[in-house]
């Protein structure tokens, strides 16, 4: 189980680090990028599916409880997030650490655009001021990071264990 386990998960891993780092630093479009970003977590989390299901058929003789189906999905996602979280606070600190700030600028044009009043402008200018202060703690940083991924991951941990659940059936006398 352990092998599986560590094997879908850092496939998963790899698969969901490189298209979020292909898309923070290729896409200039902050609107699509939210939506890119959380395609890419469910193309990566299908994974989990994959992973429920191998050691379900191959390990299993074709039974798994849901307790034991959600046990390798979270781990799996775990896993997964983990590379996740490390490649973005790579990235975020060492190679864009303008991030925030370019998104903020964004943030604060689409208000302006939008024909928002100076009172509102101002204070998301300051709310976006304290957010990016606060992400420079990587610890905080991470914790934002984590709480970006783990939501699709256990979210698709349930339904991959719930379709992927099967009893042992038991042999009926007659």
């Amino acid at each position: 189980m352990k092998k599986n386990i560590i094997i879908y998960g850092l496939i998963a891993g790899i698969v969901v680090s490189t298209l979020m780092l292909l898309n923070v630093n290729t896409n200039t479009n902050f609107d699509s990028s939210l939506l890119i970003g959380y395609a890419s977590m469910l193309i990566a989390f299908s994974l989990v599916f994959v992973g429920i299901r191998n050691y379900r058929d191959k390990y299993n003789n074709g039974v798994i409880s849901f307790g034991k189906a959600f046990k390798i999905g979270i781990l799996i996602v775990l896993i997964a997030s983990t590379i996740y979280v490390v490649a973005w606070l790579i990235d975020y600190f060492y190679f864009a650490p303008d991030c925030m700030e370019r998104y903020c600028a964004h943030t604060i044009d689409e208000l302006k655009a939008s024909g928002a009043s100076q009172v509102e402008i101002d204070k998301q200018t300051k709310e976006m001021a304290n957010l990016t202060t606060m992400l420079k703690n990587p610890f905080f940083n991470a914790m934002m990071s984590y709480m970006e991924i783990l939501p699709v991951g256990l979210v698709v941990t349930l339904i991959s264990s719930l379709i992927l659940k099967r009893k042992r059936l038991s042999a009926t006398s007659s």
